[in-house]
């Protein structure tokens, strides 16, 4: 199978801005975002429906579709980077135009909800896309010198990416030890839930899977990752990457309750394929960009994480 590499992106680029999930809640903060990238040196241009909204979602699916398929079908832009997150993007996946995205394949960023667009660009197109800062909040507010250098520097160099510098203040752990590698697939966990047994999710099969996840208390998590485990997942998987599960945590104090560690123990502690967890990726500040779709190597008895190729040509 041949996966595509989008073209690296230089100075004086246009970027464009689309928003195929939720509406941002302050436009002065797109204001902001935009002010960053075209700081750097980069042109921009937003989707024509960004600013619109319907309850949740930014426009209507078709409004969304729309800027998808007029920002990969701009031959003028480079890059695209979604707006932010939130909800919806699921909805759109069976109204996409795939052979637009196939003729005109580019550097496409976001993560969270936009798990949903990355699994089935990779699934439908074989297009490396990227889980990494979004214009809404990361662009937008002071993005840091650890997600910054990781970023830019993995969609405007063709070289390999050095092993990953972890964050002083954070520390990865190990749930099973073991050395594998693979092409890494994954993103936020409800949404790739919500992916299983459609048409939208790439084969799994000897894959490294990365999951992260927000605001979701541990008895959710637990029902989410027994529904990977009833899918076999785990047992087609060459590794696992959990990145931050940020307040995870069940928020009622007079509700019993398991520990995020311990429902992730009870999934991951007898597999026989290396897990590690606290990988700096997710809703965070400091995040690693991770290029979904490319290879990647996992020591989890040293605990190490290493992208053996460069994602961009």
């Amino acid at each position: 199978m041949t996966y595509i590499k989008p073209k690296k992106i230089k100075n004086g680029d246009l970027i464009g801005i689309i928003s195929p999930a939720s509406s941002p809640d302050d436009l002065t903060l797109v204001e902001s975002g935009v002010k960053y990238i075209e700081g750097l040196g980069y042109r921009t241009t937003l989707g024509k429906n960004v600013a619109k909204t319907r309850g949740y979602l930014a426009g209507t699916d078709a409004e969304r579709v729309d800027d998808i398929h007029q920002m990969f079908g701009d031959k003028n832009v480079k890059a695209i980077f979604c707006l932010r997150g939130g909800y919806g993007a699921f909805r759109i996946l069976d109204k996409i135009d795939y052979k637009v995205i196939r003729n005109s394949p580019k550097i496409f960023v976001g993560f969270s909800e936009i798990t949903a667009l990355q699994m089935a660009f990779l699934k439908k197109v074989n297009l490396i896309t990227f889980a990494g800062p979004m214009v809404l909040p990361n662009f937008s507010k002071d993005i840091s010198r650890y997600t910054e250098e990781n970023f830019w520097r993995m969609i405007t160099s063709t070289k390999k990416s050095p092993n990953i510098r972890i964050p002083e203040f954070e520390k990865l752990l190990p749930l099973n030890p073991g050395n594998t590698s693979g092409r890494i697939v994954g993103g936020n966990l409800s949404v790739f839930v919500s992916l299983l047994g459609t048409k939208y999710l790439p084969n799994l099969k000897d894959k490294i899977l990365f999951l992260e996840e927000i605001n979701e208390p541990p008895y959710k998590i637990d029902r989410m990752l027994n529904q990977l485990k009833l899918n076999k997942v785990f047992e087609k998987v060459k590794g696992i990457i959990l990145g931050s599960f940020t307040d995870c945590v069940e928020l009622d104090k007079n509700k019993k309750t398991l520990t995020l560690q311990e429902v992730g123990e009870d999934y991951f502690n007898d597999l026989s394929v290396p897990v590690i967890h606290s990988f700096p990726h997710g809703h965070i500040k400091d995040l690693v960009t991770i290029p979904i779709g490319s290879k990647v190597k996992l020591n989890a008895s040293k605990v190490l994480v290493e992208f053996t190729e460069s994602a961009v040509r």
